[in-house]
Parts: C-alpha cells; structure tokens; sequence
C-alpha cells in the first residue's frame, strides 16, 4: 500500500509523525518536491484567490493522483480557542474532494470539540484493518521518535544563536521557509555571504513571547513565528519576513510587526520564483546593510 502526502502546507508541520506512525504499519508514504512543473499543475486547478502555497499543495495532489492508493488530507481546524489555523487547513478535504477523483483519508484535529491528533491516527489506522491495541502502541512509538528529533532540531537552531557569524531570522510559515522552490533558495543566497540562518519555526514554547508584539493574535502558526522575534531580538543582526502573495494572514501580522521592531529587516512576498536576479539582489542589499549596523 502507498498513501501519497502532498509536500505543501501541513506537511511541513505533521510529516515526521505520519512518518514515523505509517512505518510501523509498513505503509509506504509517496512525495516529491516542489519545482516548476508541480507550480504548473497547481496554476490549471487554483483560482486568483489562492496564495501561491495553496497552489503548490494542489500541484502536489494533481502528481500524486496516479502513483498511490490513497492520499493522506487532514481537516485541521484549531488547537484551542486561541491556536487557530488558517482556513484553508481546514477547507483543503472539501476542496481537493471536489477538484481531484482520487481516494482519500482523512482524520479531524479540532480541539474544542476533543478531536486530537491520537484519535485521528488510530481512526486511520483502524480503517486500514489495523487492531486498536497495535496502533496505540504505534503512536506512543511514534511520539518517542519525533520529539527526539525535535529536541535536536532545536538545539541546533538555538546553538546559531551563539555563533560569531552574522545572524539572520527567517519569520515564515514552515511550509514556506522549508520548501524547495521558496524558502531553500533564499536560504542558499544567506549561505553564500557565510550569513548564520536562524528558523523561526525551530523553536520550543514562543507562542506566549507574541504578546510582547500583539496580544490579540489567535492563528497558533503566526504568534509562534513572531514569537521567535522576542525570543532570539537581542543576539540576531536582522530579519527576513518571507510569505507568499496574497496570504491573509502575513500581510496583517507582518505589517503589524514590522512597525514595532528596532532591527533591519527585509519583507520578502514571493509570486513566481521564475527569475531568481531579483531575490538575490534583494538579498545582497540587505547583507550590505546588516553588515554595516
């Protein structure tokens, strides 16, 4: 059996569990990353509307359609009355449904009505023929493994702070920051000044930190983003805010934080990476003037 997971949006966040859980079930899980015939697909499906992360995803499903047996589609809502996510987590089960003649599987992450991600995985996993009891052991296995990692991933991140380097910090969703055809070229051209780079996702426990720079923010993804700014202000030397036109959410909470910090910073909205001259010189400039500070 293969279940296909679009390497776009949720992935970025939940992929190493599904990972981590599916192997134990000796599933294999099917992805490939993005690049301009993925852009492609997504443009025939997505409306002026989307953000370009949301035509990613559907370029993602539009190429797995045909190479497995079911693709993975989670209907992720909140993680609290105050950990919202954005709306299209939540609407992306109804919109590939209807777009793409494909098998689905799907579970609920919606916490105000105690649906958690342990009920979900094991709801999958009993559809699939597995026994309740094997898939609860699973999960227990599967969280061992990703915070292992995830400690390590955040040592790392913290570890560049103390580097003697230039530092700079990535502001942007994780499925920005991380894909290969957004984030990973702005991460090459920093690399290339010998800039340390700093992931605003890599951090443990920044959620709080936000209502130093808002106090009314409710999107869990965006107050962890800027929460890594309060956490990391004192030893960075600038920052990049990295979105994707025409996300709802980073043209508020980005313009919101940009008025309220004391360092060089950089706003980078990305469309359409087919000439990259205009990101590197962009990037170029803002080396010179953290260099300069």
């Amino acid at each position: 059996m293969k279940i296909g997971i679009p390497k776009a949006l949720y992935y970025y966040y939940f992929f190493d569990k599904w990972q981590y859980f599916f192997e134990q079930l000796n599933i294999e899980l099917v992805s490939t990353d993005t690049d301009k015939d993925i852009i492609r697909r997504g443009d025939k499906y997505a409306s002026s509307e989307m953000c370009l992360s949301l035509k990613i995803f559907l370029g993602h499903v539009d190429y797995l359609k045909d190479k497995c047996d079911y693709i993975l589609i989670p209907k992720i809502d909140n993680f609290g009355l105050n950990d919202q996510m954005c709306s299209n987590f939540g609407c992306l089960y109804d919109l590939v449904n209807n777009l793409f003649d494909i098998k689905i599987l799907t579970y609920e992450l919606n916490y105000l009505k105690r649906k958690n991600e342990k009920k979900g995985l094991i709801k999958i996993g009993m559809e699939l023929g597995f026994d309740k009891k094997f898939l609860t052991k699973a999960y227990k296995i599967t969280c061992l493994k990703y915070n292992k990692k995830l400690k390590q991933l955040v040592i790392s991140n913290l570890n560049k702070l103390d580097s003697s380097n230039k530092k700079v910090l990535i502001v942007a969703h994780s499925y920005n920051i991380h894909d290969n055809y957004i984030g990973k070229i702005i991460v090459k051209n920093l690399e290339r000044y010998h800039i340390e780079v700093i992931y605003s996702d890599l951090f443990n426990d920044t959620n709080n930190l936000a209502s130093y720079l808002s106090p009314n923010l409710y999107w869990k993804y965006s107050k962890e983003n800027i929460g890594s700014i309060v956490l990391c202000k004192e030893k960075i030397d600038g920052i990049i805010f990295l979105s994707t036109f025409p996300c709802g959410l980073d043209s508020l909470v980005n313009e919101l934080v940009m008025r309220k910090i004391n360092k060089p910073y950089l706003n980078l909205i990305i469309d359409d990476l087919d000439a990259e001259a205009g990101i590197e010189t962009r990037i170029e400039s803002f080396v010179d003037i953290i260099d300069q500070d």
